[in-house]
């Protein structure tokens, strides 16, 4: 088969991106600029900030990832975008560039759902993984528990039904008074406290459920909090961090342990901001090696939004046979599965 080179552009949310990959695997290059500095003086993203940035860097960012993979416009072979879910605004600017150079190039346009992408990243990073697996993904605005089929192929076993976990992490890290973004901050700040030090709930929701719920813990952080100024007590807040992290990590852990393990399969991946968290890791290495299910994460690098996940899901995608017409929007709902 011949060898597939691509381009991808990922304009979600605050990072501007881009990315060329051969293969689906192999990553040439994958150039990111982050806004996180920007949007820190507001506590998090402004939507049209983010849009304005995207424009400003989109083509820049471009020209940077085909330099430094070393290929030019003309040895592209398709040209992969996300389209949703995410931003509108933010997806509409690196929509509008993937389509330009698509038509001008005259090769194939390939739209890829968001949260695929944070799936493809673990084939980036782990060569010999392949479907079947359950893939935990949390992240900023998502948190999704997902039976991996098949490349391109996704079973939903269960969603958040309110905040996303990392969702909670930012809204919980500003009341303690940490800034943005909250994820690191609080993993950082938890390695200072006694994770059993405050008992916050965990919510499992009906039995059997895949689902998740972290607004009644952001809740019981924030009473918690409020309570204890009132009454003029010392908060530690290092014990706050890490009783509510010990909280989600909890909950997480068990629900893609159990998925495994009701669907018979012995390999687990995480992926999104959150899979960052070292103490998420952590307890996974470790309940994973009990159950003897093989566990998988991304780099660093790969966990936050980035193109060059975007391109791997789009390859996949490819070669199973979609691409995407040159009329194709923007949809900020966008579900996994849908097309």
């Amino acid at each position: 088969m011949k060898d597939i080179l691509s381009l991808a552009i990922e304009t979600s949310c605050d990072e501007t991106s881009a990315a060329v990959l051969k293969n689906g695997r192999e990553v040439k290059s994958n150039i990111i600029m982050s806004q996180i500095d920007i949007h820190k003086k507001f506590g998090g993203v402004v939507p049209e900030v983010a849009s304005r940035n995207h424009v400003q860097d989109i083509n820049p960012v471009i020209k940077e990832a085909l330099d430094t993979a070393g290929v030019s416009f003309r040895d592209l072979d398709i040209i992969s975008v996300t389209y949703g879910p995410g931003l509108v605004g933010a997806l509409l600017v690196g929509l509008a560039s993937a389509k330009a150079l698509a038509y001008a190039l005259d090769i194939p346009l390939v739209g890829v759902h968001h949260i695929e992408g944070h799936i493809a990243a673990n084939y980036i990073a782990h060569e010999k993984l392949e479907p079947p697996f359950i893939c935990l993904v949390v992240s900023g605005g998502h948190t999704h528990l997902v039976k991996v089929a098949d490349y391109g192929k996704y079973e939903i076993l269960g969603r958040t039904r309110d905040d996303a976990a990392g969702e909670a992490y930012d809204k919980v890290a500003r009341a303690i008074g940490l800034g943005y973004p909250g994820g690191p901050l609080i993993d950082k700040l938890a390695k200072e406290g006694n994770p059993h030090a405050i008992s916050f709930p965990r919510t499992y929701l009906e039995e059997g459920s895949y689902d998740f719920s972290f607004s009644g813990l952001k809740s019981a952080v924030l009473n918690y909090l409020n309570g204890m100024k009132m009454k003029a007590e010392p908060i530690n807040e290092a014990d706050v961090a890490a009783s509510f992290q010990e909280a989600v990590i909890e909950v997480l852990s068990a629900k893609l342990i159990r998925a495994c393990k009701e669907h018979g399969l012995k390999q687990a991946a995480i992926a999104g901001g959150v899979s960052a968290n070292s103490a998420l890791r952590e307890r996974l290495e470790t309940m994973c090696k009990k159950e003897e299910i093989d566990f998988y994460y991304p780099p660093l690098m790969l966990c936050t939004d980035n193109a060059a996940m975007i391109g791997s899901a789009g390859y996949y995608e490819y070669v199973n046979g979609y691409t995407s017409s040159l009329d194709l929007n923007a949809k900020p709902g966008l579900r996994l599965g849908d097309k």
